[in-house]
């Protein structure tokens, strides 16, 4: 893993997308090595030979002056990598942005699939309206240690438990569903007493991954090479439709309220969560893979 410290002008990069004012990656890079990272794609623009998942970059930025400024706005901490990283144990780059923050009246939504999140649980506690989501996509530790890096899915499901428990709002990100593999009920479930949001998201295969996921697939799911054809090469959304009727069912029967690409609402605590269907939201909202790129350019 070859990780250094570049120095940056600002973390805080505005946003064109809905979910936030603010896009927040204090790394670029990503030692998590998800093989199906859409961020993989911003390797381009680091000067970086090794492969994506074995480097990182830490930023380094001026003080935050003024943080009074960000009132009533919404920063997402995590949008092309995650601020908590095995890395952020060592050099706390979120931790300072937090802490730069607070008292500032900004709200704060942050991704991750990590358990390290939860040594900042006092300070996040602060920030008015604080969401922290999870990405999920199986139960299954032989599976996700074939995609990920990760910590495993306990962790990730204890440390959504103590957040929600401690008042915070918590959303349980399946994503991305792996069709014929990812059990979304199940996952639904076991999070379902944990969290205010269930997102849901399907695979979407583009870039140089889509040939090494599909042929991960093939080598251990050669049963569902037919329906990956389907889906990836001849663009068939039968299941994605049979799969969006069959959830809509299964929240109905479960008491838990079922919309699409809507973000406006969430559960209460002590309520069922809220089940928000994002599959192929990317093209409801095309700016988002152009604020992608923005966000790297700028920022990396």
């Amino acid at each position: 893993m070859t990780i250094k410290e570049i120095d940056v002008k600002s973390v805080m990069t505005k946003s064109n997308l809905p979910v936030s004012d603010f896009s927040v990656n204090t790394y670029v890079g990503c030692a998590h090595a998800c093989k199906y990272c859409y961020a993989s794609f911003m390797k381009r623009f680091t000067n970086h030979a090794e492969p994506w998942g074995d480097f990182v970059d830490v930023k380094l930025w001026p003080d935050i002056k003024n943080a009074g400024r960000y009132a009533g706005k919404e920063a997402f901490l995590g949008s092309v990598t995650d601020c908590y990283q095995p890395c952020e144990a060592k050099y706390k780059r979120t931790r300072a942005l937090l802490e730069q923050l607070q008292g500032s009246g900004i709200r704060i939504s942050i991704a991750t699939k990590s358990d390290l999140v939860l040594r900042d649980i006092d300070l996040i506690k602060t920030f008015p309206g604080a969401r922290v989501s999870w990405s999920i996509n199986t139960l299954d530790e032989e599976f996700r240690r074939e995609m990920d890096r990760g910590v495993s899915i306990e962790r990730r499901l204890e440390a959504m438990r103590q957040f929600y428990e401690a008042g915070i709002d918590t959303t349980c990100f399946i994503s991305p569903i792996f069709p014929g593999i990812t059990d979304v009920e199940a996952i639904i479930e076991r999070a379902k007493g944990q969290c205010n949001l269930v997102w849901l998201e399907n695979l979407n295969l583009r870039g140089d991954y889509k040939g090494r996921i599909l042929q991960w697939v093939h080598e251990h799911h050669p049963e569902l090479d037919t329906l990956y054809h389907d889906i990836y090469t001849k663009k068939d959304r039968a299941y994605w439709h049979e799969l969006n009727a069959d959830l809509g069912h299964y929240c109905a029967e479960s008491g838990l309220r079922y919309v699409r690409n809507d973000d406006s609402t969430h559960a209460r605590h002590g309520e069922p969560p809220v089940v928000v269907n994002y599959f192929y939201h990317e093209e409801i909202i095309p700016s988002a893979r152009k604020e992608q790129l923005r966000q790297t350019r700028i920022c990396c």
